[in-house]
């Protein structure tokens, strides 16, 4: 019997992840499904519900890691037809789940709206910068919300809006399984001010992270009033490598993967530099990338 009859146009076998990670690294997943619409994704959920698939929504891979012996699961990316749209009405914005990030950024600043920009440079889809609140030194996505329409892990789509949908440190209160589209609300700008904004902030990024590797961006969420790149320099932990794992140099809140790394060495690297800090400093270091395995 065929699980996604009627949907083997969307659906790749023992589909290889690693080239769907900004990382390259991690094994095979069984499923690998690409809906057009959010008709198709209902019947994906249903099909996986009925025969106890587990389940994982991939965006753009910019903040995840993917273990070596891969996922007996079905991923799901939501980058097809209907999940690329960005619409614009006066200062409304309605950007769907697969969009670039950046691209609603740029597509915002040359229609004169301003709020997002402090973005500039972070990677990644609108659905994944919404499930972390995305954002940085200047600003996160959050605080541009205002609605996002979700499914639940049922195939239920449903609303929620501020001041229900709330906000923090690199989280939601956003349980459902899929974001579909988010509607934010942005100011009218000057277009060449917000443009000299984003211009200053990537030349800030190219100065202080490593963005020519094969990284993850930041390992390590910051604990209150500190830094973990901070910390982990301080613990003398940067260049520190296991395998073709090694602690950027240039921020030491990087891990970046050198040829012939392998999942489990930024794994065991992440685990050695908890435990150093820890030691060090008594402060427990929490995860800003996902780990699936």
């Amino acid at each position: 019997m065929n699980i996604f009859n009627g949907l083997e146009e969307i659906v790749e076998r023992d589909y290889a992840l690693a080239g769907e990670t900004w990382y390259g690294l991690g094994g095979p997943v069984d499923y690998f499904i690409k809906p057009k619409n959010t008709k198709q994704l209902k019947k994906t959920v249903q099909r996986c519900n009925e025969n106890n698939i587990p389940m994982y929504v991939l965006g753009f891979g910019s903040n995840l890691l993917v273990g070596d012996e891969g996922l007996r699961a079905a991923v799901i990316k939501l980058n097809g037809e209907q999940f690329a749209q960005l619409e614009f009405d006066g200062e409304e914005v309605v950007a769907w789940a697969g969009v670039e990030l950046n691209r609603v950024i740029m597509e915002s600043v040359r229609k004169g709206l301003s709020g997002i920009e402090a973005l500039t440079g972070i990677p990644g889809s609108v659905g994944g910068a919404i499930r972390m609140n995305a954002g940085g030194n200047f600003g996160d996505f959050g605080s541009s919300v205002e609605k996002v329409q979700l499914m639940d892990i049922e195939g239920n789509i449903f609303e929620k809006s501020k001041p229900e949908l709330i906000f923090d440190y690199r989280r939601t209160n956003i349980t459902a399984k899929f974001i579909l589209n988010a509607q934010l609300k942005l100011t009218p700008a000057d277009s060449e001010q917000i443009m000299r904004t984003v211009k200053e902030i990537w030349i800030y990024k190219k100065n202080t992270q490593p963005l020519n590797t094969k990284n993850a961006g930041c390992i390590f969420k910051n604990p209150r009033g500190v830094s973990a790149g901070a910390l982990i320099d301080r613990a003398g932990l940067k260049g520190l490598r296991i395998g073709g794992a090694v602690v950027s140099e240039k921020h030491a809140n990087f891990i970046n993967a050198e040829k012939g790394c392998t999942s489990n060495d930024v794994v065991n690297l992440i685990d050695t530099i908890k435990q150093k800090v820890k030691d060090q400093f008594n402060i427990e270091l929490e995860l800003e990338i996902e780990i699936w395995k």
